[in-house]
């Protein structure tokens, strides 16, 4: 069984491109051109399904057309629309990829934040780098932080455990 932790998310599907299940696929980290994992993940009815990967080829420097093992049609192709895609941490690190690297931020979803102050502050549900200042967006029972992502706040790293410490400055998290 995979478990979320064992992800992370490098993009979406979208509309089919053809009848023969064939899928637009919009990425946001091309770690899948970089290292070789022979599925991607995809979440059906709360539960994360491989996908092995027959071939996929760019379209631009943000999508590609990919072509999934079992997806032979314009309906079945229909069925991942929208769908987020992940990758398994274990082919990114055994590509040679750090996932502490902080070229890209987005492999610190799912990561467990702890605060030297405040403690546990939740996980990084979401990294938001639409803008020059990246944020992660963090959850703890219902409640929503928005931490800037600086290197200067962190003090440490535990990829394997998923972790990552920070020392954030006095009245962040409450704003």
């Amino acid at each position: 069984m995979i478990r979320k932790s064992e992800v992370f998310p490098i993009g979406k599907f979208y509309k089919p491109h053809g009848i023969s299940g064939e899928i637009s696929f919009g990425f946001t980290d091309d770690i899948f051109d970089r290292t070789e994992s022979p599925y991607w993940v995809l979440e059906m009815d709360g539960i994360l399904v491989p996908f092995f990967v027959e071939s996929y080829r760019f379209r631009s420097e943000e999508t590609a057309l990919v072509r999934l093992e079992g997806i032979e049609n314009e309906a079945q192709a229909k069925a991942l629309f929208n769908k987020v895609v992940y990758y398994p941490f274990k082919y990114a690190e055994e590509g040679g990829e750090d996932p502490s690297g902080e070229d890209d931020w987005n492999t610190f979803a799912g990561f467990k934040i702890y605060d030297e102050t405040a403690g546990y502050l939740g996980e990084v549900e979401e990294v938001d780098d639409s803008t020059l200042n990246v944020l992660f967006r963090i959850t703890n029972e219902g409640r929503e932080i928005l931490m800037p992502v600086a290197e200067e706040f962190i003090t440490e790293i535990n990829a394997e455990k998923r972790e990552m410490h920070v020392h954030l400055p006095e009245g962040l998290i409450e704003l």
